[in-house]
């Protein structure tokens, strides 16, 4: 029925539908009003145009090229006058003695040619540093009197940082600091370097095609150990990192399952009759998954120490609470006629629920399980950073350490391809044990001249 298929005058009828179009303007214009405020007040609360002043886009951008590059470090001990090459200055990159890359000419002086007319010179007591267009940069350190710098004539560029303690030049190809012990110069270069193998590896510098021939010939087992055994990357340490991250999500997802399920059944209306029992099991629901997992974790952690074990704890103990609210309120739902239909055959209660009511509610049970399983696995890295396991701790200690960010690059990069890995393989089991996606077999074609056969 029409709102003004009434017996009201015309005017009263007037009279509504102009309060109802007044009140349709209202929504329209007073909530997208609200929603700017809104946003207006966040933007002075929160300081969005001193964030933005405050930002330091010169960090982003060093930060930005970090992970996609690496540093080659050459570094000069003031002291005893001791020059060493290496990979992001870490020891287990470090060029062994005698070697050197071939833009660094190592002997009594070393000189170093970042190109583009760029060259550094590491003296008996002082550095030299000729930058194209601006000069000569002369310094000589010095325990006692800090360090000399010589600049050309005429103000200090902004790319340059002198004081009597240190020295930093800047450059596009390149960078130089001077302190009292130390001079150090190191160079950007494109790639993860060091990946496959390491400097005092036998296959470093070797091309795919050598390699495949040396594998081919019988060090393929070497090779693989060479590869596997990295120092730099660890690829073996990350493997085993990626495998406890999932471990984790898998043992918490199951476990928080299984010990769900029993008390969805507590938690039923339709299955347990007491209502102060389902209300104190529905009380524990909430107050289980109330509490964040990561909270869970750290609780857990004081408790029982750190370790992957604590943070697929930490998952069930936060999804039981979840998992138990899903299933009885799917228990709730299901149809009594197929549990009565099982009763019939004189089935007893713990048949009536395995072939009446556990059919029902399977694809509800699959489904929440495997969906927790893939989220599960993204917070699984971040609880094993907390617990002490998994990809996440690594992850941290790259993030913290901030050396070597591609390394950091090299995490993200994983764990992005495990989720994407659990995604697949959820939906696959999904389908396989839910829509029963299995090819049928093919038909086969009737030969339409063929005979009939006929009894005799």
């Amino acid at each position: 029925m029409s709102t003004f298929a009434t017996n009201l005058p015309i005017e009263a009828l007037k009279s509504e539908a102009d309060k109802l179009f007044v009140r349709k303007r209202i929504m329209n214009f007073g909530l997208p009003l609200l929603v700017l405020l809104y946003l207006a007040y966040v933007f002075f609360a929160f300081d969005v145009a001193g964030l933005y002043e405050k930002a330091s886009w010169k960090n982003g951008k060093t930060l930005v090229a970090d992970s996609y590059s690496y540093k080659t470090h050459v570094t000069r001990d003031n002291r005893n006058g001791e020059v060493s090459v290496a990979i992001e200055g870490e020891r287990k990159g470090e060029y062994p003695e005698g070697t050197s890359p071939d833009w660094v000419e190592m002997g009594q002086t070393t000189v170093i040619d970042l190109e583009n007319g760029h060259v550094v010179t590491f003296g008996l007591k002082s550095i030299e540093y000729d930058v194209p267009g601006y000069g000569l940069i002369r310094t000589t350190p010095d325990r006692r009197k800090g360090v000399q710098a010589e600049l050309p004539a005429g103000d200090v560029p902004d790319w340059i940082n002198v004081s009597k303690n240190r020295l930093a030049v800047t450059t596009d190809a390149g960078r130089l600091t001077v302190t009292r012990n130390r001079s150090e110069v190191f160079r950007y270069f494109n790639g993860w370097e060091l990946f496959w193998f390491t400097l005092d590896s036998p296959y470093y510098g070797k091309g795919p095609g050598e390699l495949m021939g040396l594998a081919f010939a019988g060090e393929a087992g070497a090779i693989w150990t060479e590869f596997w055994t990295n120092k730099m990357w660890r690829h073996q340490d990350v493997a085993w990192a990626i495998f406890e991250t999932i471990l984790m999500a898998f043992l918490g997802t199951l476990g928080a399952g299984i010990v769900a399920l029993p008390l969805a059944f507590i938690a039923a209306r339709n299955f347990n009759p007491l209502g102060s029992v389902r209300f104190g099991v529905r009380r524990v629901f909430d107050f289980v998954r109330g509490v964040d997992a990561l909270i869970w974790t750290v609780v857990l952690s004081r408790a029982f120490g750190p370790g992957p074990l604590t943070g697929a704890l930490a998952i069930l103990v936060t999804d039981t609470g979840t998992f138990g609210k899903i299933f009885s309120e799917a228990l709730e739902n299901v149809d009594k006629k197929q549990i009565e239909g099982v009763q019939s055959t004189g089935a007893n209660a713990p048949q009536r629920y395995r072939f009446g009511v556990i059919p029902q509610i399977t694809p509800v049970l699959i489904s929440q399980l495997l969906y927790f399983l893939e989220s599960n696995t993204r917070s699984a890295t971040i609880i094993g950073a907390i617990t002490g396991g998994g990809i996440g701790l690594l992850l941290t200690q790259a993030i913290i350490t901030q050396k070597d960010w591609e390394e950091v690059a090299y995490y993200i990069v994983l764990i992005i391809l495990m989720v994407m890995f659990m995604d697949w393989f959820s939906g696959w089991l999904r389908r396989k044990l839910i829509s029963g996606d299995v090819k049928t077999p093919r038909k086969r074609k009737v030969d339409s001249k063929a005979k009939p056969f006929v009894l005799p």
